[in-house]
């Protein structure tokens, strides 16, 4: 983005201003113009960064980013990866998309979905990528299981092992 532009639209408007005052407004104009180019710059840019932080909050876990090229700014946009759990339209056509291990029924009875947004210590989101990846499945999907597997009435879950409740054995084998 070519802030120049900007920068000269102020300076027009310094200059009609100072025609206003006088001859001694508008030398003083010219004078000032110089330093204001670079603190123009610089209240530009930090405006562009706050409304980028704004635009960030708005979008999370996506976000727009400002680098710098020279002396004009160039916006970077991170689109947060989107993992759908179903084809095009999910209330026509419930079928799992390929790859996915959750089927419609793990989510309830309808399929529909809603988006629900995780912060996670950046340790524990490594833990999940990597027990995903194990899997074969993708991070969402295998949320999703993991969820869907923890609110199962207690019935219908398979046994665990409890090294509290007494099952261990001693003795010699031979």
């Amino acid at each position: 983005m070519d802030l120049t532009r900007f920068v000269n639209d102020l300076q027009q408007h310094l200059a009609i201003a100072a025609a206003a005052g006088g001859p001694e407004a508008q030398e003083l104009a010219s004078r000032l113009l110089a330093p204001l180019n670079a603190a123009t710059r610089l209240v530009l840019l930090e405006s562009l960064s706050a409304a980028a932080s704004e635009i960030t909050r708005e979008m999370a876990p996506g976000g727009v980013d400002i680098r710098l090229r020279g002396q004009d700014p160039e916006f970077v946009v991170t689109l947060p990866e989107h993992e759908s759990l179903f084809t095009d339209s999910p209330l026509q056509d419930t079928r799992p998309v390929p790859g996915n291990d959750v089927s419609p029924q793990a989510m309830g009875d309808d399929g529909g979905v809603t988006r629900t947004t995780l912060r996670l210590p950046e340790p524990l989101k490594l833990r999940v990528e990597a027990a995903a990846g194990g899997e074969g499945m993708s991070v969402n999907s295998w949320l999703i299981k993991v969820v869907s597997s923890a609110l199962e009435p207690q019935s219908r879950r398979s046994p665990r092992r409890d090294s509290s409740a007494g099952q261990s054995l001693t003795g010699w084998v031979q």
